[in-house]
């Protein structure tokens, strides 16, 4: 006897995309504070290879994090065309922005990027092959 399969619509699919991306990004982000010397440079301003800790780079990596925060919502609230290229556009940015990071990085950031990759493709790809109303 066989299970019944949920068949989720594009935007649940999306949302909840979005949602585990953020939860890679958040835990990257977090065991980060754990290699030697993070503190330390946190306690004097240094973001990494972001430079210094300026109101201006706090305020544009905080847009940065807030606009795939906001598409776990956004995904489910927008008008479809809309959502659709929204998750398009961001997805493959996300890509783009998490393949720039990886050289240099540690293998447990690398391991989440590839993962964080994989479901902001994963993201574009459902968007771009949206289903289209039968007639």
């Amino acid at each position: 006897m066989g299970l019944e399969e949920y068949r989720a619509p594009a935007k649940v699919k999306l949302a909840a995309l979005w949602a585990s991306t953020m939860f890679c990004y958040i835990y990257g982000d977090y065991f980060g504070l754990y290699v030697a010397g993070t503190l330390a440079d946190m306690n004097h301003g240094s973001m990494g290879p972001l430079g210094h800790a300026t109101p201006g780079v706090l305020t544009g990596v905080s847009l940065m994090m807030a606009v795939p925060s906001l598409m776990v919502a956004l995904s489910l609230l927008l008008p479809a065309r809309i959502c659709r290229w929204a998750c398009i556009v961001l997805g493959l940015f996300y890509t783009a922005i998490m393949a720039v990071s990886l050289p240099g990085s540690e293998p447990f950031y690398k391991v989440l990027a590839v993962i964080e990759m994989t479901l902001t493709l994963a993201i574009a790809g459902i968007a771009i092959r949206w289903p289209r109303p039968s007639v």
